[in-house]
């Protein structure tokens, strides 16, 4: 039976770092033809913060070319390859068999959400449908993702962001203890031609909408309420690993406030408006 759509996506918007242990059981299909296998271990360890990959399985033609670069991951991370040939040119007959068997998965009643790893626009379509079902939709994708794919998935993470960092060349001796986590280096985010400049107004107007009536907010319910407005928004597109580590070296902005849990010895981070 469905677990219902609020539950499913409370859970997909507060990952392992502002929730308990992830319950969603997802269904993970990638396109080969609009995804970088260099990514794939970046894309399953995010996957694995909102749940358990119980299906995987990814659609393409492995005579190609092309796909040469898929072969080498796919035994290694347990990939079940679904073999496509292209019937005629000009034809996508891989979008055809992935949409196919996502259907067919999504009547099986076994999953919570599906997380759908392409950069092509074809499957806004999918990814609306399965949410009418009120299912999570992770997406997945390049910086040229167009916005329609991006908005009809609940969440959308960029692969940009999920390559691995350069080494640094400081020796671990060197560095200084950090207060505040350091912001990633660029090329571990973005593009510096593609870099976004910081959404003040659009964290402000989300702050104020997910405030109490002291005007403040708990960070999970914030980063929830970001989520909700804008399904792409990644702290990491601006060099930070974690929405708590953006908000904090943000001071000219936000005030911030650790709040003791009754019975635990964590805290819990809340915030306002400078």
């Amino acid at each position: 039976m469905l677990k219902s759509s609020h539950f499913a996506y409370t859970n997909m918007v507060t990952p392992k770092i502002e929730a308990e242990e992830p319950a969603l059981r997802l269904a993970v299909l990638i396109d080969a033809d609009n995804a970088q296998a260099a990514v794939i271990e970046g894309i399953l360890g995010e996957v694995a913060r909102f749940g358990e990959a119980t299906v995987k399985r990814i659609y393409g033609d492995f005579t190609s070319p092309h796909s040469a670069s898929w072969k080498k991951v796919l035994q290694k991370y347990a990939i079940k390859p679904v073999q496509q040939f292209a019937y005629t040119t000009g034809k996508n007959a891989t979008d055809c068999t992935l949409i196919i068997d996502a259907m067919d998965l999504l009547y099986t009643r076994r999953f919570d959400g599906f997380c759908l790893v392409t950069s092509d626009s074809d499957f806004t379509g999918l990814a609306t449908r399965i949410r009418e079902e009120g299912l999570v939709v992770l997406g997945f994708g390049e910086q040229k993702t167009p916005d329609a794919f991006r908005s009809a998935c609940n969440k959308f993470v960029l692969t940009e962001v999920l390559r691995p960092a350069p080494a640094e060349s400081i020796p671990p001796a060197a560095k200084p203890e950090p207060t505040v986590a350091p912001a990633l280096p660029l090329a571990a985010a973005v593009t510096p031609a593609a870099a976004p400049s910081f959404p003040q107004d659009f964290m402000l107007s989300a702050l104020d909408q997910s405030s109490d009536e002291n005007g403040w907010a708990h960070l999970g319910t914030f980063g929830s309420y970001l989520t909700k407005l804008q399904p792409d928004f990644d702290s990491r597109v601006y060099g930070f690993r974690k929405l708590s580590d953006l908000v904090r070296s943000r001071q000219d902005i936000f005030v911030t406030e650790e709040r003791a849990v009754p019975g635990q010895a964590q805290k819990q981070l809340y915030l306002k408006p400078r």
